[in-house]
Order: structure tokens, then C-alpha cells, then sequence
């Protein structure tokens, strides 16, 4: 895949959090999700993990692992590829972009991102 074409699904990528995006959910402190990990919170319906960086940033997509076809996302191993910040499923490793959702290993794989942020010491998530 051209440099160009990896931009255009990146572009894709970041667009699909719509700017209607739902309410917003309270989930838990803060304090609860220790630094390079992540929890999972049901949040109208859909399972979301959530994931705190060790630098306090959040991310947040859906815990469920396509190719396992799993709810275990947010038990995976967070880390880096190429300066671009992953979770790797603990079933078949494969590696997802939390700034977009992309599949590392197969691009065609998109998982929903949603909104996060801290509120007065609580986590928040948009759905």
C-alpha cells in the first residue's frame, strides 16, 4: 500500500466518528485504569474498552476482536509500532491503531473509536 493510499484510509479512518455523535457516559474514575491498560464498560448496549496511556491519554473503541470474534480487546497488551499506538489482542495478536481503530495487519478491519475524556476525575465516553 502507497504512502498516499495508507493517508486516505487514516483520513477514512479518523472521519468516522460522526460529528452527531451520541450523549455522553460517565464510566469510571480515573483513578481505576491503571496507566497502559485498559477496562471494558457497557455503554448503551455496546461493550468500549477503554484505555489509559502511561502519559494519562485515553482511547476508547469497541472491546470486540473481530477475528476471534471476542469481547477481550481491553484485556490486550498496549504498546507502540512505528510511533503509532496499538492494542494487541490477547487471542491472535493482531495489532489495532487506538487513535483510529485500524487493523495493523489487515486494513480492511476497522473497529468503532469513540470520543474520551476526564471530567472532574471521571472517565467519560461519547456514544
Amino acid at each position: 500500500m502507497s504512502q498516499l493510499q495508507q493517508a486516505a484510509s487514516l483520513d477514512d479512518a479518523i472521519n468516522q466518528i460522526p460529528d452527531n455523535a451520541g450523549a455522553w457516559h460517565p464510566v469510571c474514575a480515573l483513578e481505576d485504569i491503571w496507566p497502559n491498560m485498559g477496562v471494558c464498560a457497557l455503554v448503551e448496549g455496546r461493550q468500549i474498552a477503554i484505555f489509559r496511556l502511561q502519559d494519562d491519554l485515553l482511547y476508547a473503541i469497541d472491546n470486540h476482536d473481530p477475528h476471534s470474534d471476542a469481547n477481550v480487546l481491553s484485556r490486550g497488551i498496549v504498546g507502540d509500532l512505528g510511533g503509532e499506538r496499538v492494542v494487541a489482542s490477547p487471542i491472535y495478536k493482531h495489532h489495532y491503531q487506538l487513535r483510529t481503530g485500524v487493523c495493523v495487519e489487515d486494513d480492511s478491519v476497522r473497529l468503532n473509536t469513540y470520543a474520551v475524556e476526564v471530567r472532574d476525575g471521571a472517565v467519560w465516553v461519547q456514544v
